[in-house]
């Protein structure tokens, strides 16, 4: 009898969580040996449990997705992780295989795409969900076509959650508004952009607007009409 297919979910939302779980229980060779929404604990249950999958999201209170799987693969050459997230962005999207992930699938995907994603990562191979990979080819062609330096190695030091607030800034998101879109705090947006700033070397926002235009972010006229 081949043994099961041994994985973790990593989010911190319960209810999507069991969402998960319900949907992979529809595939016997797979068990969920154990979840969590917060990295620390993560990092602690997959040293413990050596599991051979990780269903990972990015956004998490305490660490990003992308980051732990970097962390996890250091500890774990071997285990599979497969990113279930609700970004759609490029810079997620190869920061997260650049990371060790073979997979990234969007949390609004069908249960059948899920569990598509999870068989081939769990033979190895990798899988972009399809819908994301649309837009990754669109992403290009825009980016291509205004010839965007977005891999500007300062913009490249900031962490994926950083890298989110960057953009919501220089589209003229105040804090509140960020803060009611990604489910935090004021003070945790307010934390992130001074961090964004010092590490961008950035002293206003007019300079965080006009570092965006630069590596092709946003489209200066566009923002200032």
């Amino acid at each position: 009898m081949t043994p099961k297919k041994k994985l973790i979910i990593v989010d911190d939302h319960p209810m999507f969580r069991e969402g998960l779980k319900s949907i992979i229980a529809q595939k016997p060779e797979f068990e969920v040996m154990g979840e969590t929404g917060e990295g620390k604990a993560a990092l602690e249950m997959a040293q413990r449990l050596k599991p051979d999958l990780v269903l990972m999201d990015i956004s998490l209170p305490d660490a990003n997705g992308i980051d732990l799987s970097r962390d996890l693969k250091r500890i774990l050459p071997g285990i599979k992780i497969l990113i279930v997230s609700m970004h759609a962005r490029i810079d997620y999207i190869a920061s997260a295989f650049q990371a060790g992930a073979l997979g990234y699938v969007v949390k609004d995907a069908p249960p059948g795409k899920i569990l598509q994603a999870l068989e081939q990562v769990s033979r190895g191979e990798y899988f972009l969900d399809t819908s994301v990979a649309r837009q990754v080819v669109e992403r290009l062609a825009e980016l291509q076509g205004r010839g965007a330096a977005v891999t500007d190695p300062a913009y490249a030091s900031l962490s994926p959650r950083e890298q989110e607030i960057f953009r919501l800034l220089a589209e003229g998101q105040s804090i509140k508004k960020i803060a009611d879109r990604l489910c935090i705090s004021r003070k945790t947006v307010e934390n992130h952009r001074s961090n964004i700033m010092a590490k961008l070397g950035l002293h206003s926002s007019m300079e965080l607007v006009r570092y965006a235009a630069k590596i092709g972010l946003i489209d200066l006229d566009r923002w200032k009409s």
